[in-house]
């Protein structure tokens, strides 16, 4: 397994490198820039907090680069009503006309119809080319994977070293083939998988580079996101892209820290 190179996400048939990157913590333009052209990193989250760096690396792109480039947006929607006025705001601000995926964002039950609907509409309209849905709750995820009752492209689930339960609740329930695209979050549980605080005895923390080739160890994940502040810790998560997957000694390890943190957690430490 090369996570050097592309691969589809799901069904979508979208090429994606193997991490994302998120807007929401500052993350500057050049280092996009940089990701995109030395390391094949095209997946970029326009999320909810519209921060400049990603808005000025999309617009420097887009004009050459824009059929590379997978841009996603966010809605929290909760009414269908303002989902359409706030997409059409997004795609002027970075002066495309569409967004590769929408993603209906944190829903622990299924969308209600009206939220269905208006996403479809911005679908049928060109305006979005995939829906994705993230939330918490993985058995309503394995439930619309293995029943496909909703139109979803991309399930967008929480998964690392301390959060395991998707392998249970969600990849058992991927098909062999059309299956949805599969992304990640939390990859460093907030940052307390790199937290020495946290750690069982004589262990030292994880590193995000360690986190991240946690997830992407495991063949059901096509992406990882990652959320950098600045271009030191995008540079950090790029490390793991060059290593590979973890080997057997570093995933037990992996798997011992990451139920460590989850017990302290659950003991309220």
């Amino acid at each position: 397994m090369d996570f050097r190179q592309q691969r589809s996400l799901g069904r979508t048939g979208l090429m994606v490198g193997r991490l994302g990157i998120g807007a929401s913590y500052g993350v500057p333009a050049d280092a996009i820039e940089m990701a995109f052209h030395e390391f094949g990193i095209n997946y970029l989250y326009w999320g909810s907090m519209r921060r400049p760096g990603m808005r000025d690396a999309i617009k420097h792109l887009a004009p050459q680069h824009r059929e590379q480039l997978v841009i996603a947006f966010q809605s929290y929607d909760r009414t269908g009503f303002f989902m359409g006025r706030r997409h059409e705001r997004g795609l002027r601000m970075l002066g495309i006309e569409r967004a590769d995926v929408l993603i209906l964002g944190w829903h622990n039950k299924p969308p209600a119809p009206r939220i269905i609907d208006a996403a479809m509409k911005l679908k049928s309209t060109g305006k979005v080319r995939f829906i994705a849905l993230s939330g918490h709750h993985r058995p309503l995820f394995g439930r619309l994977i293995k029943t496909g009752e909703l139109p979803i492209d991309i399930f967008m689930i929480r998964y690392n070293a301390a959060h395991r339960g998707a392998e249970t609740e969600i990849f058992p329930f991927l098909p062999q083939e059309n299956r949805p695209g599969i992304t990640c979050y939390t990859a460093t549980r907030w940052g307390s998988l790199l937290d020495p605080k946290k750690m069982p005895g004589g262990e030292l923390p994880l590193t995000a580079a360690d986190c991240y080739r946690f997830v992407l160890s495991h063949p059901d994940i096509d992406l990882c996101m990652t959320g950098p502040a600045n271009r030191a810790q995008l540079e950090q998560g790029l490390r793991a892209l060059d290593r590979g997957p973890l080997d057997d000694t570093e995933l037990a390890r992996a798997k011992r820290i990451g139920d460590a943190v989850r017990q302290r957690a659950l003991m309220g430490k």
